[in-house]
């Protein structure tokens, strides 16, 4: 990865993964848990969230994580429908922004059409095109029902109390699939989770930005 292409997409990482992170936060701050406030994690101040390897991996093999905000569901007043809510806030913020950058590129091209690729404006558009496609493919990863995904803890939520030990399964042999599913794509060539994903991501791409 050149390193101009590298800096121009470290800022819609960094924003991405913080209004991910921080979205968690509030919603269960929200909800009556205080334990990433106390941690410090309710804030939009990135080095908060941000874990050194993890954003290192997300450079390097497309993949990676931030730290994840601490919960306590003791202190929520409906741990099972609160957690769906705190799970789902992650993505949801993701498409928000991934929606925000839809509506500039789309007010970018109305009003002057599509600038030089190597221009100012071009290497902007570029930078929020790439805000736009990182948002919605971190937004739908994370649903997956694969723990430890947001998806695994939003699918719990929504589960009558009888599916019990098949999310405790999930919740169990979660981590090593997911590890699997990408050391399999990186080694044959064929990523089941890009199959997954991309298809989302060209679909809200072309729904919020018309690309």
């Amino acid at each position: 990865m050149q390193i101009q292409t590298l800096l121009l997409i470290a800022l819609p990482v960094l924003l991405a993964l913080t209004f991910h992170e921080y979205a968690h936060a509030y919603v269960a701050y929200r909800h009556g848990d205080d334990t990433a406030k106390q941690s410090g994690r309710l804030t939009l101040n990135p080095l908060r969230h941000l874990d050194p390897l993890g954003t290192v991996m997300i450079f390097l093999v497309h993949f990676g994580w931030a730290k994840p905000v601490p919960v306590n569901p003791q202190q929520l007043r409906n741990p099972k429908k609160d957690m769906l809510w705190i799970s789902a806030a992650g993505p949801l913020a993701n498409m928000v922004l991934g929606l925000v950058s839809g509506i500039l590129i789309r007010i970018v091209f109305a009003f002057s059409g599509a600038p030089e690729r190597h221009s100012v404006a071009g290497l902007l558009v570029f930078m929020v095109g790439m805000s736009l496609q990182i948002n919605l493919a971190l937004a739908i990863f994370n649903i997956l029902p694969i723990a430890p995904l947001d998806g695994s803890k939003i699918l719990y939520g929504l589960l009558p109390a009888r599916y019990a030990d098949k999310i405790y399964f999930l919740e169990r042999y979660g981590p090593f699939i997911l590890i699997g599913l990408i050391i399999f794509g990186r080694f044959t060539g064929v990523s089941i989770l890009g199959e997954l994903i991309w298809p989302f991501v060209r679909f809200f791409s072309k729904l919020f930005a018309g690309i």
